[in-house]
């Protein structure tokens, strides 16, 4: 995957994480908030953060070559 696609790829998922913070709060704070729903959310907002780090990483350019 080249630097391009890669950036359209992290845009994507950061999109996708800040969609998932909206949802959750608006769960949290609604009436009839699902436990289990939004432990699910959660956990895939952190997977997002974790590949989102992961990609960041690759797109710094290596200082050691």
């Amino acid at each position: 995957m080249d630097q391009v696609e890669l950036k359209q790829w992290l845009d994507d998922l950061r999109t996708e994480h800040r969609d998932l913070d909206v949802v959750i709060k608006y769960l949290v704070q609604g009436r009839h908030h699902d436990g289990l729903r939004i432990q699910r959310l959660k956990r895939r907002k952190l997977k997002l953060k974790d590949t989102i780090s992961k990609i960041e990483s690759e797109l710094i350019p290596d200082l050691d070559a």
